[in-house]
């Protein structure tokens, strides 16, 4: 770890330069709310832009040491605010973590207490890349609803998205001693469709930046939607790698969507290592306030048919229909089209073929 650390001041320099890329990101704004929760892994993609979301948990944990013979009682909340700014593909997040530990010293037979922010930073995150930017390349294919469903070597292939902030050490913090008031933190986040139901996701950061002790960890989340979509589950490992503090953790947890804006989680853990012995479990929601605005494009910029030409006397009716039959969906989940509107679908690309095809004098 010493011989990575001694190279902090490149590291300083890689992560500027990377922030200072090239705004040429795609956002995927969803109707549903995109939450984080209840893992600890980030997503590619932002919120979208004039959306404000709030995700809250509340967690309790039980930490052992063996080599320093303590035992502690930890409850706490988690909270992260985020915000669309500007551009669709930008996102402006707080993260916050406010525990209350009760330690015993058990050679001592002492008992102390710790109060204060584990977790206090702010920053922000940009998706570089999606891979579903192109709707011409993700059609779905007509003529197999299995070639839909099954797993596809293009799916490995992420939406990208980089993350810039800053770690803030407020007062005398009882976790943190001796630390500086302000350190830096930056972040490479990747997410991948593996099927319409399975979602990966990663996150490597190097954190605590500008500190006597560096941090540098990793993050892999697996996501999986049932067929009632408004219900999911996910396990996460995390590693994390510095002087002061290192760990092997393992999650998993359910989500479900009660409404568009409102998803309520359970998850629970543990470490993979008795230095310290980490148990611990937390309940939260996540809600969304949607002030999101398409944004206008003019007509002779538009490719034709674009809008899907004459509109039809009965489409409110039926659309009002089918969104009250098909309900809403879940977090960054499309479990694509149906077999039934595969042959629709299938039946309106030939009827398309054969109009185009005739010559118009």
């Amino acid at each position: 770890m010493n011989s990575l650390f001694a190279y902090s001041k490149s590291y300083q320099y890689v992560l500027a330069l990377l922030l200072l890329l090239p705004l040429t990101g795609y956002s995927q704004y969803t109707d549903v709310i995109n939450s984080n929760r209840p893992g600890v892994s980030v997503s590619a993609y932002a919120v979208g832009k004039n959306v404000v979301q709030a995700e809250m948990g509340l967690f309790y944990e039980q930490k052992d040491h063996t080599l320093l013979n303590t035992e502690s009682n930890i409850w706490g909340t988690d909270t992260s605010l985020r915000y669309g700014l500007l551009f669709e593909a930008l996102e402006l997040n707080y993260e916050g973590t406010f525990q209350d530990q009760k330690i015993t010293f058990l050679n001592f037979d002492l008992e102390g207490k710790r109060r204060d922010f584990s977790r206090n930073r702010i920053g922000l995150k940009y998706l570089i890349y999606d891979p579903f930017k192109n709707p011409e390349a993700n059609k779905p294919n007509l003529y197999s609803w299995r070639a839909n469903h099954k797993f596809q070597f293009k799916n490995l292939l992420p939406a990208v998205s980089l993350y810039g902030g800053a770690n803030f050490v407020l007062g005398d913090n009882p976790f943190y001693i001796g630390e500086p008031t302000i350190s830096y933190r930056g972040m490479i986040a990747t997410q991948s469709r593996l099927t319409p139901r399975f979602v990966l996701i990663t996150n490597t950061a190097y954190d605590r930046i500008s500190t006597d002790d560096p941090e540098l960890s990793y993050t892999i989340s697996l996501s999986h939607a049932f067929r009632n979509p408004k219900w999911s589950v996910f396990v996460e490992h995390q590693g994390i790698d510095s002087d002061r503090y290192s760990d092997l953790l393992i999650r998993g947890g359910i989500a479900h969507l009660l409404k568009e804006n409102l998803q309520l989680d359970f998850n629970m853990g543990a470490s993979l290592k008795n230095t310290p012995t980490r148990i611990f479990f937390g309940i939260g929601a996540s809600y969304r306030m949607d002030f999101h605005k398409d944004s206008l494009k003019p007509i002779e910029d538009q490719e034709a048919d674009q809008n899907g030409g004459a509109i039809d006397k009965k489409a409110m009716k039926k659309k009002k229909k089918e969104k009250k039959k098909k309900g809403s969906g879940a977090e960054d989940i499309d479990l694509g089209p149906t077999k039934k509107q595969l042959k629709k679908l299938k039946k309106a690309e030939k009827k398309k073929k054969k109009e185009s095809s005739e010559i118009d004098f």
